[in-house]
């Protein structure tokens, strides 16, 4: 296939990654219900198909970004769309268990096309309008994320559970040949197999990592001994990593990257408001439902806003990014996040839906410009060759946040609530639930803009500072 770069071809090929990336995950949660009919599984069970994609892409993240930057992101992005695609379509003609492995290999896929579609921006387009192209990418995502229910619904209804793996091949595929065809050369990059490559360093992130998620997800919203076992996994891997990383000759992660407030801040403000997105998501579905009496389709509508909301305005705050910078941006996005979670917490029931949906859209909308800003500072201050690692890190933060939430905020909810069995609760156990994990997440926001502001104060004095000796001279 003749090779023609072009930005428009390649942002195209990057968008389609992205989006398949989060569509693998939304598509594959409706399918559950079909599945556990269709193989006579429990629950316990049929959850593994969604957890296995998710176990892989995000303990495997890192180790993504960092071989792409040793190997030549464009190489591995190509690998990565190609085991994606076969992975799908071994999915749709696998039986239970194979389905798992086939998933786990998507998670993979998965990993290599998150990392790497954020770290191939700045190879095709110019700096100035990086933060668009961040806020398309947000767009896709989210995209993926609202499209996957509506899209598996329907064609598991027309033709079966398997069509829906039989669409990812064929759009994964797709990707990889308008990638083939638009995206530049590695430059400078040649075969080195693994080289370089950290490989008991990735291994021990994996198992942290992996431990991790088991620890947020095990026991459906309670925290015992096997979620306590799986924490003190996390741990040790984590100081296991840590060991590696000083002795390694070439390690994974330098660990004086974390030293800088750029990426460190970028991360954990990263992981803060990821955990906060989740709380909609886990606390929303029981408050429409139980405390403003909504039916399932009702519930599906209002809550389907907030992913339409984060889709339009992605690539509006990308351009604003590139207007008014990433940094200003960022902590205009994360005071919009603040009153919208300020607000949620006190909203009163009696102002049913639209109380509700007006607090959650002004949080989704402040989400939106704060990705995008984030995401653009944090990659424009990483060097040509770790764009790939620096990618994975903010990815990893990202997921490890929604993990969080989904444990965390789950269980601030039913305490709040004071029962476990919130499908029954009464509608102002559910409300005081709900308000209680959103003043929770308001304190999250505030610490995030707490070290927006330790980045933005001294780049301010720096500025000043400048000014002020041009002026003398």
């Amino acid at each position: 296939m003749k090779q023609r770069t072009t930005p428009r071809g390649g942002m195209a090929a990057l968008s389609l990654a992205m989006l398949l990336a989060s569509l693998g995950t939304s598509i594959a949660n409706v399918a559950l219900p079909a599945l556990s009919l269709r193989f006579s599984v429990s629950f316990q069970q049929v959850q593994w198909v969604v957890l296995a994609y998710l176990l892989a892409s995000t303990a495997l993240i890192v180790g993504a970004g960092r071989l792409g930057d040793l190997m030549g992101r464009r190489r591995l992005l190509l690998g990565g769309l190609l085991l994606f695609a076969a992975a799908s379509l071994a999915a749709g003609l696998a039986a239970f268990p194979l389905l798992v492995a086939t998933r786990a290999a998507q998670g993979l896929g998965a990993a290599v096309m998150m990392a790497l579609s954020m770290a191939f921006v700045a190879d095709i387009l110019p700096q100035e309008r990086i933060g668009r192209a961040m806020g398309w990418l947000g767009t896709m995502s989210a995209v993926g994320t609202a499209l996957g229910p509506s899209l598996g619904g329907a064609m598991i209804a027309a033709w079966g559970w398997r069509s829906i793996f039989f669409l990812l091949a064929a759009l994964a595929a797709a990707a990889w040949a308008l990638a083939c065809h638009s995206l530049p050369e590695d430059e400078g990059s040649r075969p080195r197999g693994k080289a370089g490559f950290d490989q008991a360093g990735t291994a021990l992130l994996a198992l942290a990592t992996a431990s991790y998620a088991l620890a947020m997800t095990t026991g459906r919203g309670h925290f015992g001994a096997q979620n306590a076992a799986w924490l003190a996994a996390a741990l040790a891997g984590g100081a296991a990593f840590v060991w590696r990383q000083r002795r390694a000759a070439s390690p994974l992660l330098r660990l004086d990257m974390l030293r800088d407030p750029g990426l460190s801040g970028g991360m954990a403000m990263s992981g803060l408001v990821a955990a906060v997105m989740m709380a909609t998501l886990v606390v929303g579905p029981f408050y429409l439902a139980r405390g403003l009496g909504l039916n399932m389709a009702e519930v599906g509508l209002v809550m389907s806003a907030g992913p339409a909301l984060s889709a339009l305005s992605g690539l509006p705050a990308g351009m604003a990014v590139d207007r008014f910078g990433a940094r200003g941006m960022a902590l205009a996005g994360l005071l919009a996040m603040l009153g919208g979670a300020v607000a949620l917490s006190l909203t009163p029931a009696g102002w049913g839906v639209p109380g509700y949906l007006a607090a959650l859209l002004m949080l989704t909308a402040g989400y939106a410009q704060f990705q995008a800003a984030n995401n653009t500072q944090v990659m424009a201050s990483s060097g040509a060759n770790g764009r790939g690692l620096v990618s994975g890190l903010l990815n990893l933060a990202r997921n490890l946040g929604l993990l969080t939430g989904a444990g965390a905020m789950g269980t601030v909810f039913a305490a709040a609530a004071g029962t476990d069995k919130l499908a029954t609760a009464a509608p102002e156990a559910i409300a005081r639930g709900m308000h209680a994990a959103f003043a929770v997440s308001a304190g999250l926001i505030a610490l995030a803009v707490l070290i927006a502001l330790g980045s933005i104060l001294p780049a301010l004095s720096a500025a000043v500072g400048r000014e002020a000796r041009r002026d003398a001279r």
